[in-house]
């Protein structure tokens, strides 16, 4: 398994066992993390703490330039938002461990010259479809249904 998309699931079981989503992401710079984190809505009360907008804030201020060599990992398809802050930044690629559980909107981020990557990893699956059956409620919360 990628080794960063093995540290965007630690993030994910670090939510789950704060009590959160288990969604976990990390930013990849020049081969080196960056910046990580983890959804944390729950956690912190937040409307806008998805796993990647964490770990956009948890990797500072970074060079315009730098967002443009960087690579968005997160263990589930990017939402609207989320998929916003990788055009805004202009971060050329972007790896999901999944997108059965849900899918954000890859082909317009792709239609806009993003790589998009999904690599359908069990793990990040598991830790979805166990946490959806398990809190439809928070679930469809998080998610705006």
């Amino acid at each position: 398994m990628d080794k960063f998309l093995e540290v965007a699931i630690e993030e994910a079981k670090k939510g789950m066992a704060e009590g959160g989503i288990p969604i976990g992401s990390v930013l990849v710079l020049d081969g080196k993390i960056v910046g990580r984190g983890h959804n944390r809505r729950v956690q912190k009360g937040s409307s806008v703490l998805h796993a990647e907008m964490d770990c956009l804030e948890n990797a500072g201020r970074i060079k315009a330039s730098d967002y443009k060599r960087a690579t968005l990992y997160s263990t589930l398809s990017p939402c609207d938002m989320c998929s916003g802050a990788v055009l805004l930044y202009g971060i050329p690629k972007v790896v999901i461990g999944e997108n059965k559980t849900f899918k954000g909107p890859e082909e317009y981020v792709k239609s806009r010259g993003v790589k998009v990557e999904v690599i359908d990893n069990q793990e990040c699956i598991n830790l979805m479809e166990t946490f959806i059956k398990n809190n439809p409620e928070l679930w469809n919360e998080d998610i705006g249904v």
